[in-house]
């Protein structure tokens, strides 16, 4: 009996030809390879890295403002419940805002620059 594969996912990550079940692949110019193929493979050296992690999260925390603050919306959750109620569904919902526009960057973007920097220094680039 052959047994089921183990679904793919973007938790399990990609299989070696860079596909995520049926979907995915690698395309890139054949001269990007050696390149990309290095990367990955510093990549899944320190991915898992406790020294890497406590690095990341340091500068995430004290240089990019993470994790970013929640607001209590309070005028939209007082609409929304007292539009849910007029409609017999309940008490509605509470809403918070994740303020993405208060960081630093004002945007989630240093979040994928941070780690890449550190990926590069922990490869030996300058």
């Amino acid at each position: 009996m052959n047994k089921p594969a183990i679904p793919n996912s973007f938790r399990t990550g990609p299989d070696e030809q860079g596909m995520f079940g049926i979907f995915g692949g690698r395309f890139v110019a054949e001269t990007l390879m050696p390149l990309i193929l290095d990367l990955e493979r510093h990549w899944n050296e320190v991915k898992d890295d406790p020294d890497f992690k406590a690095e990341l999260t340091d500068l995430s925390t004290h240089y990019a403002g993470r994790p970013s603050k929640l607001y209590f919306a309070e005028g939209l959750t007082r609409h929304l419940r007292e539009v849910s109620s007029a409609k017999g569904l309940g008490g509605g919902a509470k809403v918070y805002f994740k303020r993405e526009d208060l960081n630093h960057t004002g945007s989630h973007k240093i979040n994928n620059c941070l780690g890449q920097i550190l990926l590069a220094k922990r490869m030996g680039k300058k």
